[in-house]
């Protein structure tokens, strides 16, 4: 169970995009704030969202995250296979040829799909933030997500703010967890490559880009793979390479889907060069030197990489003996701000917990229910 304290809105999942598959009825647009407040006010404080399915075109999914085999390809195999499922989401996903609300996690009330979580923000916003949050971000500025590959994902980079910005976009940093419930099978990669070995020269990295369109531009020649530890995790800043491999992935992160896929060929499958540039300003999309300086170099080449960005979990108390255990999973800080954290609840069968006013301070706890979707 994910949560998210707020008046932080429990949010109960049901299929988003599968609506008419699970029996739910479609309303029209419902979102005027009254109606918004109406929600709010029923629920208590709770608002129940859909799940937010989302296919990557360039991977294969790896049917872990709990959807029906005949529902991985509910939007056409043009699209690709569903191997992301976005939790409490305001933000738009970057796919080509998406659907207008890709990405967008929807309210459900009285059992209607009835309007998104970010019209929900728009009328109700410092009720489900508050004031602080909002008056500093005017945005629900947070997501989290589960992806599950059968196997590693190309090579790529998620820009800084201020890149993002020459696009009218925002950076994003991100944050991975590796569920162990959900990882009793690593499939076909549980590796991942982060930045380039120290010593490695831009020159280098120019000649893998220079040379795309031969097949596999080798640049993870230059690189490192560490092995993946359920129960572990990793913070990755913007601007630094990371190629994650296949266990199913818990990311906190911020409210952005900015990238650019520097692998030229994954599994024998190539990519676009468009993956690469799609996130740059359109007359630098072949400018080489600019694509290279988008990476951190001093955050690549780091000798001390894994001393610096993995995670292990951090034990709130020693409460194993009443049945639970509540821990950290994700913390710390990126280039000085600490922009998010998640918490891991796990309740042992038999035991009961209630969640105190300091855990509901907390702005994201994940429990390890495997059977119970909500979201506090």
């Amino acid at each position: 169970m994910l949560a998210c304290r707020i008046k932080y809105p429990k949010l109960l999942l049901f299929p988003r995009k599968l609506f008419e598959m699970s029996g739910l009825q479609l309303p029209g647009n419902t979102s005027s704030p009254s109606a918004v407040k109406k929600a709010i006010e029923t629920g208590e404080g709770i608002l129940r969202l859909a799940p937010t399915w989302v296919p990557r075109s360039f991977l294969m999914p790896g049917r872990r995250i709990k959807l029906a085999p005949q529902d991985i390809y509910a939007f056409g195999a043009h699209r690709g296979g569903i191997d992301e499922r976005w939790f409490a989401s305001t933000t738009p996903a970057a796919n080509d040829n998406r659907t207008i609300d890709e990405g967008l996690s929807y309210t459900v009330v009285e059992g209607k799909k009835a309007f998104t979580l970010r019209e929900a923000v728009e009328h109700e916003g410092k009720a489900l933030l508050g004031d602080a949050m909002w008056a500093k971000y005017k945005r629900w500025p947070v997501y989290s997500k589960f992806f599950d590959n059968m196997g590693p994902i190309p090579h790529h980079m998620h820009q800084s703010d201020e890149q993002a910005a020459l696009v009218g976009q925002q950076g994003k940093p991100e944050s991975y967890y590796f569920p162990p419930q959900l990882n009793s099978i690593g499939n076909n990669f549980p590796f991942t490559f982060f930045g380039f070995e120290p010593g490695t020269t831009k020159e280098e990295i120019r000649r893998c880009l220079e040379n795309w369109n031969k097949g596999d531009n080798d640049i993870l020649n230059y690189s490192k793979a560490y092995r993946l530890q359920p129960g572990t995790g990793w913070l990755v800043p913007p601007c630094v390479l990371h190629a994650p491999g296949s266990l199913v992935t818990y990311e906190p992160q911020w409210g952005s889907d900015v990238f650019g896929m520097y692998q030229s060929m994954v599994e024998g499958r190539a990519l676009p060069w468009s993956l690469l540039v799609k996130d740059m300003p359109q007359d630098k999309h072949y400018d080489l030197d600019f694509i290279i300086n988008q990476l951190d170099w001093d955050g690549n080449v780091d000798p001390l990489f894994k001393e610096h960005h993995f995670l292990e979990p951090i034990d709130v108390a020693q409460t194993s003996s009443n049945g639970y255990q509540d821990r950290w999973i994700v913390y710390g800080k990126v280039k000085g701000k600490e922009l998010f954290s998640a918490k891991e609840l796990t309740v042992q069968p038999g035991a009961r917990v209630t969640l105190s006013s300091r855990l509901r301070q907390n702005r994201q706890t994940r429990t390890q229910n495997p059977c119970d979707d909500s979201l506090w």
